[in-house]
């Protein structure tokens, strides 16, 4: 699991999440939804990216990390499904569904991916040789 990668997608979705629901026209508008119902309509949605990402963000890692990862995938995939197959506009669908799928993907990778170490194998990176004669010193 790479706990870097999916805190990121949470900090990157609490914010556009909070933003929606501030200035929902933000996502309204690219999404071809008009008037004061949508606009309303797409507040929660906001809110719950919001409060999803901050999970994801904040969660420990283990259980409760792999779990605000899955409620990620979860909307992700759900939003791609839903959007893709009733927003006005074949290009509208694909690109939400597009979208959707794109971030629920990097979650996906964030839990899939093993995680980096930091630590050089010797004879490897830069340096070679010479890092691994530094590390015999």
């Amino acid at each position: 699991m790479r706990p870097d990668l999916l805190r990121a997608v949470g900090a990157a979705t609490a914010v556009y999440g909070a933003v929606v629901a501030a200035r929902p026209g933000l996502l309204t508008g690219p999404s071809g939804l008009r008037g004061e119902d949508a606009r309303t309509a797409v507040r929660p949605v906001g809110l719950r990216d919001a409060a999803s990402g901050l999970a994801l963000l904040l969660a420990p890692r283990g259980p409760a990390l792999r779990t605000a990862a899955a409620v990620r995938i979860a909307a992700d995939l759900g939003d791609a499904v839903l959007l893709g197959r009733t927003l006005p506009g074949s290009w509208r669908r694909r690109g939400a569904a597009a979208v959707g799928v794109a971030w629920g993907a990097l979650s996906v990778a964030g839990l899939l991916l093993p995680e980096r170490t930091g630590r050089r194998e010797e004879g490897r990176g830069r340096g070679g040789r010479r890092y691994a004669a530094r590390k015999a010193d």
